[in-house]
């Protein structure tokens, strides 16, 4: 069995996260400071974790860590007990992987919008977080060809609604294996 280590002396959430160590998740504490208030006096006992915090919260407002969004849902998909699914066929489809994808943004007080309607359909996720639009389309691989995810938002033109606000936009397409029931296709691009 692997134990995780603690991350003693260690001070940014890349290294904790490159060496998977344990590390308590404060992002539901960063986003009440970031909603809630504009400045801030951090006063922690020494070795106490203010310089993680920090970094924590550079990260976060670094915005184009796309490649640690795709580790991060690995993970949350591959930590769902294959238990849950034996007598029950709902990692059959696209909704399941869509709704635990938005349960895990939504429990961050993040401003979401699914099933967020277009002149041509409806985009499954909108996130608007840090002076950006974040467009998520799910597929499930068996159910559609590969890379078809981020094909449709782009051929349906679904960030058309959003470039008048002259923010960074990107298009997020996520496909996942019903047979694996995890993430197997993560593409990318940013307008």
């Amino acid at each position: 069995m692997h134990r995780r280590q603690l991350p003693i002396g260690i001070q940014t959430f890349a290294k904790i996260r490159e060496a998977d160590h344990y590390y308590v998740d404060k992002t539901g504490f960063i986003r009440r400071l970031i909603d809630e208030g504009s400045q801030y006096f951090l006063s922690r006992p020494r070795r106490f974790g203010k310089s993680l915090l920090i970094d924590t919260i550079a990260e976060l407002f670094a915005g184009n860590e796309l490649d640690a969004l795709r580790r991060h849902l690995e993970s949350l998909f591959a930590a769902i007990p294959h238990q849950w699914h034996t007598a029950n066929p709902i990692a059959q489809y696209e909704g399941y992987y869509a709704s635990v994808f938005y349960s895990h943004l939504a429990a961050l007080g993040l401003d979401l919008t699914a099933e967020d309607a277009t002149q041509l359909g409806r985009i499954d996720l909108t996130l608007k977080f840090n002076a950006r639009i974040w467009l998520f389309e799910f597929k499930v691989v068996e159910l559609a060809p590969a890379g078809r995810a981020l094909q449709q938002i782009k051929e349906r033109g679904d960030a058309d609604k959003y470039r008048t606000l002259g923010q960074p936009i990107h298009l997020i397409g996520i496909e996942f294996s019903r047979e694996r029931r995890t993430l197997v296709g993560f593409e990318t691009e940013t307008l």
